[in-house]
């Protein structure tokens, strides 16, 4: 959802890709999908007892359910209505709401949700909580808490969407988030995980080189976003997304990785080469054959395995978005490593 350069360029690049993806494909409630053929951007993946929730980009953030993990059905959105304040504060939105992440602490299921101006850093992370992920029970009520972070063109040279959150081993919540521009940025909240703690505590974690020569209003030609943290063997992991998704035939979107024994960083890569230096060992990416990019990961562990959850670009279907769902594997040396760099079987085939 970014775009290469300012002036016409944003037009071609970026507004038209962004209005692509607002306009995603008819999908009933209640339509069941086998895995590849599951249509999402930006999915994230949770477990509730023994259903196997995904949200993903979509009007009013879109909600698939699974008992398997193999076949999806297509449920009720989280929002009915787009949020009063969202609206308020993002020109031109309508509801149609990206990249959310979904985890679970105090007893709550937490939300966070972007909402942003096509081609501009206006844009706004909220957040939304229920007791439950089961739409027949009682405590099944999302409760819209608003405004968490919000960017500005001219003010910030970062952008509020694509969060994600990890609480470290001392109970402390990081919302770490970004597209473009200067990179990831990183955040300390409160306890209540819905508000920024006081004083604030800010960190780059993953960022590539930007011409400066453009003004700061334009995303520029840093292509990287889509932060996710996972802690394992002792290490957090960070995985980004780098290139250029939502083109179709010709998204080149691909997922690097690197790791850091603190939840703040410096995260580095295999080489030693620190993300936020443009660092970043190559985890995923297309083959031009079966899929064209591939990106904009979770990972999420299930009966202790662990998955890599993403959407990739189906070169058999005009370049549609589908879901991914993979065993992630880790080396010897405790990186994450897929049985194929290029193209994972998935966990239905």
């Amino acid at each position: 959802m970014k775009a290469l350069k300012w002036s016409w360029w944003i037009v071609v690049c970026f507004v038209l890709p962004s209005a692509l993806r607002a306009q995603p494909r008819p999908d009933p409630v209640g339509t069941i999908y086998t895995t590849t053929n599951t249509p999402v951007h930006d999915p994230v993946l949770i477990q509730q007892d023994s259903v196997y929730y995904l949200f993903c980009t979509g009007f009013g953030i879109s909600v698939f359910s699974s008992a398997n993990m193999k076949e999806w059905k297509k449920g009720k959105p989280v929002f009915d209505q787009p949020p009063a304040w969202a609206v308020a504060a993002v020109p031109g939105y309508k509801g149609h709401t990206w990249a959310p992440d979904i985890s679970y602490h105090n007893g709550r299921y937490y939300l966070y949700y972007s909402v942003s101006a096509f081609g501009k850093n206006t844009s706004c992370i909220g957040v939304a909580s229920t007791k439950s992920l089961h739409p027949a029970s009682p405590d099944y009520k999302w409760i819209d808490h608003g405004k968490l972070l919000q960017s500005l063109p001219g003010r910030d040279m970062w952008n509020a969407i694509d969060p994600n959150l990890i609480v470290d081993d001392n109970g402390n919540g990081w919302l770490t988030f970004g597209s473009f521009w200067n990179g990831m940025k990183q955040v300390k909240l409160n306890k209540d995980l819905i508000t920024v703690a006081q004083p604030e505590q800010w960190y780059t974690v993953a960022a590539r080189p930007r011409n400066f020569l453009l003004p700061d209003s334009s995303a520029g030609d840093a292509a990287i976003e889509a932060p996710f943290i996972f802690k394992k063997h002792n290490f957090y992991y960070l995985f980004v997304s780098w290139d250029y998704c939502c083109r179709g035939e010709k998204s080149d979107y691909k997922v690097v990785v690197g790791r850091s024994t603190t939840v703040n960083g410096p995260f580095v890569d295999k080489t030693g080469r620190p993300l936020w230096q443009g660092g970043g060992s190559l985890l995923l990416q297309g083959d031009g054959k079966k899929w064209f990019g591939a990106g904009h990961n979770a990972v999420y562990t299930a009966n202790g395995n662990d998955y890599l959850i993403y959407h990739g670009y189906d070169a058999l279907d005009k370049g549609r978005s589908k879901l991914n769902i993979v065993p992630l594997q880790w080396d010897n040396t405790g990186w994450p490593i897929l049985q194929d760099s290029i193209t994972l079987n998935t966990i239905n085939q």
